[in-house]
């Protein structure tokens, strides 16, 4: 798994913005969102609230959160995403801590523990068995305070995999300039399946197309819950998006 995903999103890293409309728009747009859910499930009101965003990506997130004021440190597995990050961040004018760590070994990998552990746009379906998603579990509870909060976005797979989608609906940008899908492969009889990333460019009349792939397993809400119980979160919750405004369904729970 390590491998694969590192190389997808290290190939990705550079162009991640693409998929977005407008980055900075989904920036300011997911922190608004975010910070509300946060906010709501804090216990008490804190002067200074303390973020490890365990996936971060080149940012998306991070950046949108340390903007709110949160104190963010920020980690993904990929490190070429992470160096992004941080230019990003310098270009924002935030201050963030930042690291190269995998989800699975949190609690070797990052000292101290924090208010939120958060992990967004749908990183942990990365995790293929049941071993390694137990195994994240308890290292995201492990770098959390007593009476932290736990939030993760993924997509909404019980609706997804009623009919195995195989395709997303190409998002067009810039006037037809810029196309953005993605072609999923599903592995007979599983619930695992490829994701073919395609971003598709005209540049000087001619088209362009960057393709990437990686594997995500759809990962069932009640499959999340258990796992998530096992070792010991409570107060597990999912937030739609048209109760959250976020794009994904959002599952919050406590230490």
């Amino acid at each position: 798994m390590v491998e694969s995903v590192i190389e997808f999103y290290d190939g990705l890293a550079e162009d991640y913005h693409l998929i977005f409309h407008d980055w900075d728009t989904a920036i300011s747009r997911q922190s608004e969102a975010l910070s509300k859910m946060i906010r709501s499930k804090l216990v008490e009101p804190l002067k200074e609230v303390s973020i490890l965003d365990c996936s971060c990506g080149i940012g998306t997130q991070a950046i949108g959160l340390a903007k709110k004021g949160f104190k963010v440190t920020a980690t993904d597995l990929s490190p070429v995403s992470v160096a992004r990050a941080q230019k990003e961040a310098e270009s924002f004018g935030v201050a963030l801590l930042f690291g190269v760590a995998d989800f699975r070994s949190l609690e070797k990998e990052i000292p101290g523990v924090f208010d939120v552990v958060l992990s967004a746009d749908n990183a942990i379906p990365h995790l293929l068995t049941d071993e390694d998603l137990a195994l994240a579990a308890r290292n995201l509870y492990a770098k959390l305070n007593n009476g932290g909060v736990l939030l993760l976005t993924i997509r909404n797979y019980d609706e997804l995999v009623k009919e195995k989608q195989k395709a997303t609906v190409p998002h067009v940008f810039d006037e037809g300039r810029r196309i953005v899908f993605q072609v999923w492969d599903w592995e007979k009889d599983t619930l695992v399946y490829t994701t073919n990333h395609f971003i598709m460019q005209k540049i000087g009349g001619e088209w362009t197309t960057k393709q990437s792939k990686t594997k995500y397993r759809a990962i069932l809400r009640e499959e999340l819950n258990r796992c998530l119980s096992a070792v010991g979160f409570v107060d597990i919750e999912w937030h739609m998006p048209t109760e959250s405004g976020f794009y994904q369904p959002i599952v919050t729970a406590r230490k």
